[in-house]
């Protein structure tokens, strides 16, 4: 793409671009600062260079909402979306437009996201949340965003394919989770131009063969049990093995089941942990709004345990992970390609195939859509009259056109549920001298975030594990 005329940091320096100052571990950080401060004098668009790749961002209103024409633009796999192939193959996430599998895997796969299916899912999400609230229940204090990513491994292992990680049985994590981990940081430093660096921080080549191998293992494990089995269930994995496309009748091939099976474990919990954390960090920070949201719940669900239609009446609960999405997406940005020769913005010219990146915490807080205190945490930004003035592309929290994300209900539905019950039975104290530090990785979520646990008064004697449904 042609960045003539784009802004950029001062002080470039010839090649190596923007390099000093940037942090790997952060990038996504830098780039946030960076567009603050570009965008208060020189606009929405901006580009960074890091060792000869210039990248281009672009976080104003009307700029995003020309990005997210699906008429004039796609999804672009690149930089460390492409990187991830080696983990995940042409899964949903990563397979590239052009790929058959997408579309053909999409529409086998749609079933598993319709409410019905959602009321499926619903006890297996409450017997995980059971299990968080048992283990919060025996000691006085949780780090959040290390148990909420337990709480959404196992969520999605069981729902999805009902498989236990024993995430809150063990000490340890489950070898999976421990090679998924090393995987995705090996996938997200392969950008990195220095090599010495990229060594350091994502680890060696040989490990990552095997952190993928020991994957590619355990799912192709359960798989095939699964496809012993007379009935092989209507949860994900069930409709891979069993459903065939409603035109041309073919199923799909069994590497691309593996594909899938990986990237709905990566993506379904990840994201979900993430935002839960940041929402819990958000609401002990403003106890007047913590005692908002635990009214919310006591209103509605008093001390019993919600059946499936009492999650979405939980509004004030969901605009609170909203507004914590808002601030903090944890899937935070995406890249657009242009189909044709398109000018951007009136004066930005963009080749077919060029394509620019859209980093969602700037759009998130762009004034022309958020107002002046688009910095300031306020769940009731979602109020429906609210959400109506709004510009339609202001919130992407879960990607945009064909291509957003096929588990958004999923996701939101075990988010509700999970920071409905524990606002309905603690009280939490965060440590006053803890300030906010975002660990990055494929996501985003709190680090070292820590918050002092104590059942509440009205929480009633039914212990964790108990079963009322009302």
């Amino acid at each position: 793409m042609d960045t003539t005329g784009i802004p950029h940091r001062p002080g470039r320096l010839p090649g190596l671009g923007d390099l000093i100052g940037s942090n790997p571990r952060t990038p996504l950080q830098d780039t946030v600062r960076l567009g603050r401060r570009l965008g208060r004098r020189l606009g929405p668009i901006f580009t960074r260079r890091l060792i000869g790749l210039e990248l281009v961002f672009a976080s104003g209103i009307d700029l995003v909402t020309e990005l997210n024409d699906e008429k004039r633009f796609t999804k672009h796999v690149g930089l460390g979306v492409r990187n991830l192939r080696a983990v995940a193959g042409d899964g949903l996430f990563t397979a590239y437009g052009t790929e058959p599998n997408w579309r053909f895997a999409h529409d086998i796969l749609m079933p598993a996201f319709t409410g019905e299916a959602m009321r499926g899912y619903h006890p297996i999400m409450l017997d995980v949340a059971r299990e968080l609230i048992a283990a919060w229940d025996a000691k006085d204090s949780a780090d959040v965003s290390a148990d909420m990513t337990r709480l959404t491994l196992e969520t999605i292992g069981r729902a999805g394919f009902g498989y236990r990680f024993g995430s809150f049985e063990r000490a340890e994590p489950h070898p999976f989770v421990t090679s998924m981990t090393r995987a995705l940081r090996f996938a997200q430093m392969q950008g990195i131009k220095l090599p010495f660096v990229r060594r350091a921080l994502a680890g060696t080549a040989k490990q990552n063969r095997a952190d993928i191998a020991l994957m590619n293992g355990v799912v192709d494990e359960v798989i095939e049990a699964r496809r012993h089995e007379a009935d092989p269930g209507h949860d994900l994995l069930g409709l891979m093995l069993s459903r065939s496309h409603p035109e041309t009748g073919a199923k799909l091939d069994p590497v691309n089941v593996r594909n899938q099976a990986i990237t709905f474990v990566v993506a379904g919990h990840e994201t979900t942990s993430g935002a839960l954390s940041f929402a819990l960090y958000y609401l002990t920070r403003h106890p007047e709004l913590l005692a908002r949201a635990q009214s919310e719940v006591d209103t509605v669900w008093g001390d019993r345990e919600p059946a499936f239609a009492d999650v979405m009446k939980l509004r004030y609960v969901r605009r609170v992970l909203d507004e914590a999405m808002r601030l903090w997406p944890t899937a935070p940005g995406y890249a657009r390609e242009a189909r044709e020769d398109v000018l951007l913005g009136g004066r930005h010219q963009m080749r077919k195939g060029d394509w620019v990146l859209v980093p969602l915490p700037l759009l998130h807080r762009d004034p022309a859509a958020w107002g002046p205190d688009a910095e300031t945490f306020d769940p009731d930004r979602f109020e429906p009259a609210a959400v109506k003035k709004r510009p339609a592309q202001a919130y992407k929290p879960f990607g945009t056109g064909e291509r957003a994300c096929i588990g958004r209900q999923f996701a939101l539905h075990e988010a509700v549920l999970a920071l409905g019950l524990v606002l309905q039975r603690y009280e939490f104290t965060p440590d006053p001298g803890y300030r906010l530090k975002i660990a990055e990785s494929l996501t985003l979520k709190p680090e070292g975030f820590r918050l002092a646990l104590r059942r509440r008064a009205n929480a009633g004697s039914r212990p964790a594990g108990a079963v009322r449904v009302g």
